[in-house]
């Protein structure tokens, strides 16, 4: 119970931003949340995979994206941190594209999983320059773009030499 004239602390996740960017919650799970996000996502790509086809994914990799830059802008405002662990809507839409490109198989969505969790993880530039450099939910967002573009040419390119 809040005392009569204290100032309330604020809660940036108890809003419909917080609930967005925390992937209904999946930033809070105590290890490895950015992992558990990413995990996730996985049956909703077969979903919109079986849906919509590579299209679709990309798609929705982009919607998510953009909400994403949205919601996470709010709560890193709100927070004064620049990427806290709980938001991992990041997670989601780098995941998505990643799996744009990926055949629709166990082994092709492994391999996704993989390929997107290395370069997420790892940051090759221009990753490394959008986590570095870019500020707010712009800053959230891009480094996992990048490293979902990354995932999904790599993805790509062995489903085209016949190893998925």
């Amino acid at each position: 119970m809040r005392k009569e004239g204290a100032t309330p602390q604020p809660r940036p996740f108890a809003s419909v931003s917080g609930v967005i960017s925390s992937a209904f919650g999946i930033g809070f799970l105590p290890a490895a949340p950015g992992t558990w996000a990413s995990l996730a996502t996985l049956p909703l790509g077969w979903l919109i995979a079986e849906a919509g086809g590579s299209l679709a994914l990309a798609g929705a990799a982009l919607i998510v994206c953009l909400i994403g830059v949205i919601a996470s802008d709010l709560v890193v405002r709100r927070l004064g941190v620049q990427d806290p662990q709980a938001i991992v809507v990041d997670e989601v839409a780098g995941q998505l594209l990643t799996l744009s490109l990926a055949p629709l198989t166990w082994q092709g969505f492994l391999a996704a999983f993989l390929a997107f969790r290395v370069f997420d993880i790892v940051k090759p530039w221009p990753a490394s320059w959008a986590d570095r450099d870019l500020d707010g939910g712009l800053g959230v967002m891009m480094d996992d773009m990048f490293a979902g573009a990354y995932g999904a040419l790599i993805v790509f390119a062995a489903s085209w030499l016949g190893w998925l």
